[in-house]
């Protein structure tokens, strides 16, 4: 007597949702990765560790670094694969302008019109939170905010805008400026903590911004946050000025940069 076992196959839709997943989990895993330095920019990002912390195969991993080159986060050399992108003084200053194009228009037609409560109470929550932040900060004695709480300033400060940008209603201009901040924060791995000065003038233009759109004043709104913005574009631009010259001091003296584990110059 012959047995036959039965080879149960799994259906084409089932692998292909098992690949996007993987994919998805690989695209974030990367994007988290970039934001929190541990790929700072020019490093190589390699699909063979990835797709051993994955626990998955090539395929997938190879895919999200494609997806994430599209979108400018990652640029694919002949040599190195895909590398995390360096910005330029350039880049720098055509996403400030194209971030201020969409949210200035976005605040317009949010302040144009009647809000909710929750929503502006939502916003309000938000802006308190850096007031918070400068509060503590004066408490402590220190001079500048710390990467932990750098992150957090990030975090709040990101909410408050994309919050604004969500009450437009508007899912593609949303899109455009989460890539476009996304894109503004690799730089920003290199940023010196916001003193208390720089904390309480955020939270004084957050909290202006929020009283106009409160008081449906589109014209008010958008000079405060083009303002706002153009500020920000010229503290990127000073710290991309001063990292560069520190990296060419670096290049060029280098042994006044070596420090001995124990704090002395070399």
């Amino acid at each position: 007597m012959s047995y036959t076992r039965a080879v149960k196959k799994v259906p084409a839709s089932s692998a292909l949702r098992g690949d996007k997943s993987i994919r998805e989990k690989a695209y974030i895993l990367i994007q988290q990765k970039i934001m929190r330095g541990e790929l700072p920019p020019g490093s190589a990002v390699s699909e063979i560790a990835l797709s051993q912390e994955l626990g998955s195969s090539r395929t997938p991993v190879r895919e999200a670094l494609g997806q994430l080159a599209a979108e400018g986060l990652l640029e694919q050399t002949q040599n190195r694969g895909a590398v995390v992108i360096q910005l330029k003084r350039q880049d720098i200053i055509d996403l400030y302008e194209l971030r201020e194009a969409l949210e200035v228009y976005a605040i317009g037609k949010v302040a144009g019109r009647g809000n909710s409560d929750h929503q502006l109470e939502r916003l309000r929550a938000l802006a308190m939170q850096i007031a918070a932040m400068r509060d503590e900060l004066e408490r402590s004695k220190q001079t500048e905010l710390n990467a932990k709480q750098m992150q957090q300033f990030i975090a709040s400060d990101l909410g408050f805008h994309l919050s604004l940008v969500r009450m437009a209603s508007n899912s593609r201009i949303l899109k455009l400026l989460n890539e476009t901040r996304l894109l503004i924060r690799i730089f920003s791995i290199h940023r010196h903590g916001h003193d208390v000065p720089a904390l309480s003038r955020i939270h004084q233009q957050h909290s202006d911004m929020l009283r106009a759109v409160a008081q449906m004043d589109p014209a008010g709104a958008m000079r405060i946050l083009a303002d706002h913005i153009q500020a920000s574009l010229q503290e990127r631009l000073d710290e991309f000025d001063r990292w560069e010259h520190e990296a060419s001091m670096r290049e060029t003296l280098p042994v006044f940069f070596d420090v001995h584990p124990a704090g002395e110059m070399l």
